[in-house]
């Protein structure tokens, strides 16, 4: 693992942003994006999201992808959601990764911390997924017209008191699929502010959805394989031993 320190203009300053490189050769770019950055701007005078920082690290990469808002930016994370990113350093491994993101070949695999005490070791959710008609900025496992397919996978890992600590592999890649379908199936993510239930308690201490990238596998453009696996956040593994110790 390597550290890059780079800098980006925020206005009249200058902020640091250290990129956690978890693998990088001449095509791509994999980072480890830590809780509460945003992936790419949604408006170009915005200058403090992981963008920012890549093009500071790798200026090419400007050129790179189909909106200059996203250059090399194929897939994305929630801002609150931390772990692995694959980002391309070339418009030809930005077509090819769309193109295995498109056909499903890119393994991802995520820790989760849900509400409640499921009972099935494992399960499917295969709930279509449509903007939500009561906020622009939600999404709904409500089935419409414009409603997507969307999978997910997921196993249980530990059972707690009142939680239950998954493993989850979406299977398409629906914005905020995970989250929707879990609270779809009454078991909304743990600080979880957008999709929380009322009276939705909280463990102590969690500052976020508890939402993991862990693991990506996904085949380079030169045929060969890799598998990358990220250590669940310092936040959310307080979370997960301070939950061991009541149950102890």
């Amino acid at each position: 693992m390597r550290r890059s320190g780079v800098r980006i203009s925020h206005g009249p300053q200058i902020k640091m942003l250290k990129l956690n490189i978890i693998y990088e050769d001449k095509d791509i770019l994999v980072i480890g994006k830590p809780a509460g950055l945003v992936v790419h701007p949604n408006k170009p005078n915005q200058n403090n999201t992981l963008v920012n920082g890549l093009l500071a690290y790798y200026p090419p990469i400007k050129e790179v992808g189909e909106d200059p808002l996203r250059p090399g930016i194929v897939h994305r994370l929630d801002k609150d959601t931390s772990g692995l990113l694959i980002v391309a350093k070339t418009n030809q491994t930005f077509k090819y990764l769309k193109e295995q993101f498109k056909q499903r070949k890119i393994k991802k695999k995520y820790l989760a911390l849900v509400v409640g005490r499921i009972k099935d070791e494992k399960g499917i959710i295969t709930k279509s997924i449509s903007q939500s008609k009561k906020a622009h900025n939600k999404r709904s496992a409500l089935w419409d017209e414009k409603a997507k397919k969307a999978i997910t996978n997921y196993k249980v890992i530990k059972r707690f008191k009142d939680y239950t600590f998954l493993e989850v592999v979406p299977k398409t890649g629906r914005t905020h699929q995970i989250r929707i379908h879990l609270a779809s199936i009454g078991y909304p993510l743990a600080g979880d502010k957008q999709y929380k239930f009322k009276r939705q308690p909280c463990p102590k201490g969690l500052g976020r959805h508890f939402l993991h990238a862990y693991y990506l596998k996904f085949q380079l453009p030169n045929g060969k394989m890799m598998a990358l696996k990220s250590e669940l956040a310092s936040d959310l593994k307080k979370v997960l031993q301070d939950l061991k110790n009541e149950q102890n």
